[in-house]
């Protein structure tokens, strides 16, 4: 701005520059600061009309000398320094309502052809809008981040491509077995083992695809309290998506299931071993539920009766035993269902091997109950011959 007004300048030059900077722009003139010059967009941006023209700065907004304005005006003015604000907070009573509004603006010295500072030159833009915005959304990144570390599963956040750990909360970094140094590393580099394992590879397609992925007891291998350990997960990446749904940075939410499928596994392996068991004795064997409903047969009845392992079990049991026996044999069997009573009944089978003849078979059953002697869903049943 130096010479600015020495510079072979029209008057009518100036007015029409001012008036048609598409941003709000003054001039102040001595040190009075005097507004010689504030264009349309000036005297909107300070709530004012023409009528300021001519007027001390200090006069024509009032609320401004308490906000630091008086000293930068000073310094511009008398040292020749510029200063610049930045998303800069002032209060202005605009309209008949004092409000905090936000500028980006620079005040600059205005020299004469002397090289004298005869006033101070103001361009401004007012940003509230935009601040607004970003202060709601850091409001809502902290309340999405605090309901994150507040929460009992085990949550992470990847940004870009390359998976930076924006974000992981307590219970997932005692998943990974890490503790808060990992955070703004990338996943590969924070948990290496995982190299040779889908997840690097999945979160990666996400980018690609935008589309969500949930797994049910998926097996994970990670290095816990330094050693490499199995664990099993439910869990989900879900995509962030910007404005333009463009993928931002992955949700991961997991949820440690190791225990579950450890102690379904272990039963599995119980059943197998009591079926493997069942299966090698010459007697019939067989569970039901606590319904009274056939569950399982072993091997033996098959090769006795050589019915269909496909077939009803209850309705095969009805087909063997000798007809005018059923009823009673049945009455008998939901009287200890419907009690828990043991079960023991002589009752006859058909003979495959002898059409039309019958063998006595002595029937026992005892019910089952969990730890805390409540009556099982499972009893076992033996039957002799």
């Amino acid at each position: 701005m130096k010479s600015f007004l020495g510079e072979n300048i029209s008057q009518d030059s100036l007015v029409t520059l001012f008036s048609q900077a598409p941003v709000a722009m003054s001039l102040l003139i001595g040190d009075d600061f005097i507004i010689q010059n504030a264009n349309p967009q000036m005297l909107e941006l300070w709530g004012r009309d023409v009528t300021v023209i001519g007027q001390s700065i200090f006069d024509a907004l009032p609320e401004i000398q308490s906000q630091g304005f008086v000293e930068i005006l000073h310094n511009v003015y008398h040292k020749g320094e510029v200063f610049k604000g930045n998303k800069w907070p002032v209060f202005l009573e605009k309209y008949g309502e004092c409000a905090e509004h936000f500028f980006n603006f620079i005040y600059a010295p205005i020299y004469n052809n002397q090289q004298q500072i005869i006033g101070v030159s103001i361009v401004a833009t007012e940003i509230t809008d935009q601040v607004i915005s970003e202060r709601k959304l850091k409001e809502s990144e902290y309340r999405f981040e605090d309901l994150i570390q507040k929460s009992e599963y085990s949550i992470a956040i990847y940004r870009s491509e390359e998976l930076y750990i924006e974000l992981a909360n307590e219970p997932m970094l005692k998943t990974w077995g890490k503790d808060a140094s990992v955070i703004g590393m990338k996943l590969e580099d924070a948990l290496p083992e995982l190299e040779g394992q889908p997840f690097i590879g999945l979160l990666k397609d996400i980018f690609k695809t935008g589309k969500t992925y949930t797994a049910t007891e998926d097996r994970a291998d990670l290095v816990v309290d330094g050693k490499l350990q199995t664990f099993y997960y439910n869990f989900s990446y879900k995509p962030l998506k910007n404005s333009d749904g463009e993928v931002y940075a992955i949700h991961n939410v997991a949820v440690d299931v190791t225990d579950l499928v450890r102690a379904r596994t272990e039963i599995q392996e119980s059943e197998k071993k009591y079926k493997d068991l069942a299966d090698s004795m010459p007697q019939f064997v067989w569970t039901s539920d606590k319904d009274g409903s056939i569950s399982y047969m072993n091997d033996s009845w098959y090769k006795y009766t050589g019915f269909d392992k496909n077939e009803n079990l209850s309705e095969s049991l009805k087909k063997i035993v000798k007809p005018e026996n059923y009823d009673k044999v049945r009455e008998i069997w939901q009287e200890s269902v419907k009690t828990g009573k043991p079960f023991e009944v002589e009752y006859e089978f058909s003979d495959p091997g002898n059409p039309g003849a019958y063998r006595w078979f002595l029937g026992r059953a005892i019910p089952a109950y969990d730890e805390n002697k409540k009556y099982k869903a499972v009893d076992w049943y033996f039957h002799g011959y």
